[in-house]
């Protein structure tokens, strides 16, 4: 050997040697799927049609990916074009064994409006299985096969999983049974817009529709989460999958199979993101918390003197870092426990003792509403960059309010700027209702020149803070 190689090859050996040990190594997952693929599941369902929808695997309908799924999988008989009630189309999914005695668990969304639930264990044996109970709010679903000694998984912790550890997906991605696909976990307690009350693990294992339902495994072989959604714009794999938490996935199991549903908590408040204009606006040091935009009628929160305007930092101990946190720990808390709230009301920190009760079933996100009419009225006036008028009321009533200005036209900053729409209803200056021009006038003058201010409006029915900065003199 050449004395340039042999100092290119000492080079070598001091740069490996130089790196951490976990990038010298990666993690052998051959151990890992040889002793857990048993415990996974492919689950079947058949689920009715009308007539006229093609077959195949709903989450494929629409996608690259649905004339590939047919051509392997086929189409239900009857083909398409068909009137009425069609024969049944069948769905494919994931699960994982978590008791010897039969209980599985997999995602609501794998079962829903299923007809007939099979699954199929690794061995080949095939099982028809009953649906123990369904949580859509969390996306889990639990089922029961009569068999015994089955083999399991062991559930772990989600809350001890770090950002960058690896983390392994088996399922039945396209009805390929015991798929394996390695990542890393990407982030933590990410809050999807259709979700309130289930704070994803968000990794980049490749997920692809029918993996859905199947166990996330940490590098010890136990289940951290259940893969439940992906991120795409083709309807594969993008990099970015979701995974129900096994805390969560716990506590919604053990409730289904003592009580056949599940209940959770409920504090009755509207709430959104404190941003940096916000946190100004109320004189904090940093955006943190969830800002109250509005108290339910007879909720545990206007029982306990929850007012709108409050920032929520802290419940029963727990750290409040946003609005998309407070769902998920409220939810967890059980019905007719006394929490304690830390709260931040104008320059105050104060302490509420607030009684949880039940989420009620019929309870739903208050979306659109009636617009102020825009009829015939006096010449309207210009404040901070906007055209205001009174609510008469006629239009108060309608919108559910007391009062409010109605902004005609967006004219210029600091409206503008802030984000005020034409039709916004500006219900709260600071902490103040106005309802007169006059009122808001006094308003602006008592807050000073450069100050930014909260906000309260309605928007499409909605209660919403903006942050609002008087122009200096």
């Amino acid at each position: 050997m050449t004395r340039p190689m042999q100092w290119a090859l000492l080079g070598l050996i001091l740069f490996a040697f130089s790196l951490p040990a976990s990038a010298r190594m990666l993690p052998d997952f051959v151990p890992l799927a040889e002793e857990h693929s048993p415990a996974v599941v492919n689950i079947s369902t058949t689920r009715e049609r009308e007539g006229g929808q093609t077959g195949g695997h709903p989450d494929f309908e629409g996608s690259p990916f649905e004339d590939l799924f047919e051509r392997f999988f086929g189409s239900p008989p009857g083909g398409e074009g068909g009137q009425g009630r069609m024969p049944e189309r069948s769905s494919l999914g994931s699960g994982f064994i978590y008791t010897e005695d039969g209980y599985i668990i997999t995602a609501n969304h794998v079962v829903e409006g299923a007809s007939e639930v099979v699954v199929h264990l690794s061995d080949r044996r095939v099982f028809d299985a009953e649906v123990v109970g369904k949580d859509p709010q969390s996306d889990v679903a639990l089922l029961k096969i009569d068999a015994d000694d089955l083999p399991t998984l062991e559930l772990g912790s989600s809350d001890d999983l770090k950002v960058g550890e690896w983390v392994l997906a088996i399922g039945s991605p396209f009805g390929f049974d015991h798929s394996v696909t390695a990542g890393i976990v990407s982030a933590k307690g990410r809050n999807l817009p259709t979700e309130n009350y289930v704070p994803f693990i968000q990794t980049d294992v490749a997920i692809n529709p029918g993996n859905s339902g199947g166990p996330l495994l940490n590098l010890d072989g136990k289940v951290v989460g259940i893969n439940a959604q992906i991120y795409s714009r083709t309807g594969g794999f993008m990099g970015l999958s979701f995974a129900v938490p096994i805390e969560m996935v716990e506590d919604v199991v053990k409730q289904l199979r003592e009580h056949g549903e599940v209940t959770r908590g409920w504090l009755g408040v509207l709430i959104q993101e404190v941003t940096r204009d916000l946190a100004e606006s109320f004189g904090m040091d940093k955006p943190s918390g969830a800002l109250v935009a509005r108290v339910q009628s007879d909720s545990p929160a206007e029982k306990a003197g929850f007012e709108t305007g409050d920032v929520i930092l802290k419940f029963n101990g727990i750290e409040v870092p946003n609005s998309s946190a407070l769902p998920p720990i409220v939810g967890r808390t059980p019905v007719g426990t006394e929490a304690e709230v830390e709260i931040r009301r104008g320059e105050e920190t104060r302490t509420l003792t607030v009684e949880i009760e039940r989420l009620p079933d019929d309870i739903a996100a208050e979306r659109g509403g009636p617009q102020p009419e825009q009829g015939e009225r006096a010449e309207p006036q210009s404040l901070l960059g906007m055209h205001l008028e009174p609510l008469d009321a006629a239009q108060a009533e309608e919108l559910g309010l007391d009062g409010g200005l109605v902004v005609t036209e967006v004219t210029g900053n600091p409206a503008r700027s802030s984000g005020i729409r034409p039709g916004d209803v500006i219900v709260q200056f600071g902490r103040h209702s106005v309802d007169s021009l006059e009122e808001l006038e006094e308003q602006i003058e008592a807050a000073g020149s450069g100050r930014t201010v909260p906000v309260l409006i309605q928007r499409d029915g909605n209660p919403t803070f903006i942050a609002l900065r008087i122009p200096s003199e």
